[in-house]
């Protein structure tokens, strides 16, 4: 047999003693992690609880508040576009009100004229 790079037995030996405690070194107990004083997993576990309920109710809340705030800005344009529409239709009506009036000024004075020439 070959000789692995010039490992001898008790190299080996030395080298599967230590691979062996190795082993049995993952079996062995670990120390146990003590809980804080005065709390219990169940606290915990509650307050944990209470923190991820109160998280949901505070993005539903936001959600809401969001929903809500958008509806009113919709409310406001359609108001605002309302508004503008009626403002418009007014500056219209005036417009053909002032047409209608210079018409029938210049109605008259043709007549006023027709009058005076005859």
């Amino acid at each position: 047999m070959k000789d692995l790079k010039g490992s001898g037995l008790t190299e080996r030996l030395a080298s599967a003693a230590d691979a062996k405690a190795a082993l049995l070194a993952k079996f062995r107990p670990k120390a146990a992690v003590t809980a804080p004083p005065g709390e219990t997993r169940a606290e915990t576990r509650d307050a944990e609880l209470a923190a991820v309920r109160q998280a949901r109710t505070d993005a539903k809340v936001a959600t809401r508040l969001a929903s809500d705030e958008r509806a009113a800005a919709e409310q406001a344009a359609v108001l605002v576009a309302e508004e503008e529409a009626l403002a418009a239709k007014r500056g219209a009506r005036k417009e053909r009100k002032q047409l209608t009036k210079a018409e029938a000024q210049t109605k008259r004075d043709a007549r006023y004229a027709a009058r005076k020439a005859r």
